[in-house]
């Protein structure tokens, strides 16, 4: 006997479409910025440029991941892919953590080699490409703030991306200033590195989710032997083996586990209110909500001849 218990979603139709709408015209503003930092860094020579253009390569991705995944979030599970595509987010998340972790060692490695050998910067340029990158950074965050920046995960983490791609701008502006106004041409190579610092940190925290998500690992958060410890006080429950938590994607976690109950159980109707008294008991005790946990109850005389071993 299983138990699949599925929370409800709480907004309409209306506000994901919504949502996704906002997303795609910031997404379309970042890469259109990306194109153009690229452009003047080729122009220029400026190293900063070329950081916040490749930081803009990794919120684009992270927008293009939160647009995607919004979009396949829609699409119904089948009978071939039983939770649809939601798997999609961590395999392109992962793709693009690694991609950028490569893009951010460079610009470190470039930065720190540019502080003892500076180039020649053309600093009024690198101004009005800094300033075409903020207004466009701005522009977003009104977007995505008039939008509903809090309403879901991929919203909340959107509007980080564009927040930081702010920061990235005022960077590119502030060296281009000190070059203009001192001739410091080290500043250039101080703004790459601050940039570089925002970039591979994020970088390796989203690789770490995204490979702890493939290898289904146990949610972050969630203590098995405190959810076999609570499961185990329950009436009637006599054992929990079996036992097994990992998460579809970052905001889809499972569980599931064989819990032996006592074979009255299975004559005098309570083995229904067992299963509901197991789904309660996730729901009340543990931060992570379990949106699927499934559980198999079992006789005692069943454990003894099962084909695998427990755990």
């Amino acid at each position: 006997m299983s138990g699949d218990h599925t929370h409800g979603h709480g907004p309409s139709a209306a506000d994901p479409a919504q949502r996704r709408r906002r997303l795609a015209i910031v997404l379309a503003l970042t890469s259109t910025v990306l194109v153009i930092e690229v452009i003047g860094a080729l122009v220029t020579g400026s190293l900063a440029l070329l950081a916040d253009a490749g930081h803009m390569l990794t919120d684009s991705a992270g927008l293009a991941i939160a647009l995607v995944a919004a979009t396949l979030a829609m699409r119904p599970a089948t009978d071939r892919r039983t939770w649809g595509y939601r798997r999609a987010e961590v395999l392109g998340a992962t793709l693009q953590a690694a991609a950028l972790l490569a893009v951010g060692i460079y610009i470190l490695v470039e930065g720190i080699r540019r502080l003892f050998e500076p180039p020649e910067i053309a600093s009024t340029a690198v101004l009005v490409f800094g300033v075409v990158g903020l207004i466009a950074n701005v522009i977003g965050i009104l977007i995505l703030v008039r939008g509903g920046r809090s309403s879901n995960v991929n919203m909340r983490a959107a509007f980080l991306e564009v927040l930081n791609d702010t920061l990235g701008s005022v960077a590119v502006l502030v060296a281009a200033a000190v070059i203009a106004l001192t001739g410091w041409q080290q500043a250039d190579a101080l703004a790459s590195l601050f940039i570089a610092v925002l970039i591979v940190p994020r970088t390796l925290k989203l690789l770490r989710e995204t490979v702890s998500v493939l290898l289904e690992s146990t949610p972050p958060g969630l203590d098995l032997d405190d959810v076999r410890r609570h499961l185990l006080a329950l009436p009637h429950v006599q054992e929990v083996h079996d036992l097994h938590a990992s998460q579809i994607t970052s905001e889809l976690p499972v569980l599931s586990a064989h819990v032996v109950v006592e074979d009255s159980c299975f004559f005098d109707g309570h083995a229904p209110q067992v299963l509901d008294q197991l789904q309660a008991c996730l729901a009340e005790h543990f931060t992570v909500s379990v949106e699927h946990s499934t559980f198999q109850l079992e006789s005692p005389a069943h454990t003894s001849h099962e084909v695998t071993a427990h755990d």
